[in-house]
């Protein structure tokens, strides 16, 4: 096996090849990924490792996975631990593209499948309707302060402005769903339990493709909700929440709450917890994991919500 390891800028892909040592810089942009798929040569025996780098990288990965290569995109805080742990504490694009591939060559990570058009359609459409709710949720904080009647007057053109753009985004969000059979299927799966809208499983079938695939503790590391041991000899740490998905792990809090509610499974489960003696933000972070891996295996059954599935 080879493995390729690229650091991903702006405007530059730097490229190491284990275990040849091989070094190029290509640009980042479309020539410069065929340039790049070329040089790596023969796809079948070479893993190809970027790290997640606000979006430049995606549609390099993207490039690289229809030429063939089975590319994974991880978490940059995880091979900067790994070049710490290695020794190396300088960083140039060159070393980290050297850093990237070692991470590769030891731990080699699973590579993940592109997404289709109508997903890539679908995870936009999500994002830029998240960035539209944060900007009307920020002009309507400042409308709440507002005394001059010209600057009341331009925010509210701004909210009503933000509203029908909302408005706009989320039937372009249910017509792509819709088109597609799989993402509607999952949709109606995902919505039919309690405490579970129309916004929240979009949001999970965009950014979560992994949901149905892997069994419940999986799905709960991979979403972050999941408890890690914080122990040493005789010491038993507080069992800690964290990492995976931050944006999911966010959004899937107030659909808990209203689970803990509306949802009679949830609901007896966090009472139950409580009752013992848990912390009620404890319970609440025990009850999104419960309420992740019901989910999951709705849709990995391909079945609608029954109180006894849970």
């Amino acid at each position: 096996m080879r493995y390729a390891g690229i650091d991903v800028a702006k405007k530059t892909l730097d490229v190491c090849v284990l275990p040849d040592s091989a070094e190029r810089q290509c640009a980042n942009e479309r020539r410069g990924w065929t340039s790049c798929s070329r040089w790596l040569g023969d796809p079948q025996d070479t893993l190809v490792v970027l790290e997640a780098t606000g979006g430049y990288e995606a549609q390099a990965a993207d490039a690289l996975r229809a030429a063939g290569f089975a590319v994974a995109v991880v978490n940059p805080r995880r091979t900067r631990d790994f070049a710490r742990a290695c020794g190396r504490l300088a960083k140039t694009d060159r070393l980290d593209a050297q850093g990237i591939a070692r991470y590769a060559q030891m731990l080699q990570p699973s590579p993940r499948e592109a997404p289709d058009a109508s997903h890539r359609r679908l995870r936009a459409l999500v994002a830029r309707r998240d960035q539209l709710l944060a900007m009307r949720t920020a002009e309507t904080n400042r409308l709440e302060h507002a005394a001059d009647r010209a600057i009341r007057t331009s925010l509210r053109q701004i909210v009503r402005a933000l509203e029908r753009q909302m408005a706009r985004i989320e039937a372009q969000i249910r017509q792509t769903i819709d088109e597609e059979p799989s993402l509607r299927q999952a949709k109606e799966t995902l919505t039919s339990v309690p405490g579970v809208g129309e916004t929240t499983a979009s949001m999970l079938v965009s950014d979560v493709p992994e949901l149905g695939r892997l069994n419940r503790r999986q799905i709960a590391a991979l979403v972050g909700v999941a408890p890690w041991n914080r122990d040493s000899g005789t010491f038993r740490g507080k069992r800690m929440t964290g990492g995976g998905r931050v944006r999911v792990r966010t959004r899937l809090y107030m659909p808990t709450l209203v689970a803990i509610r509306h949802n009679p499974v949830i609901h007896a489960f966090y009472e139950r917890l409580v009752q013992n003696g848990k912390a009620k933000m404890t319970a609440v972070v025990a009850c999104m994991r419960k309420l992740l891996t019901i989910l999951n295996t709705l849709v990995a059954k391909n079945e609608k919500w029954k109180p006894r599935i849970a």
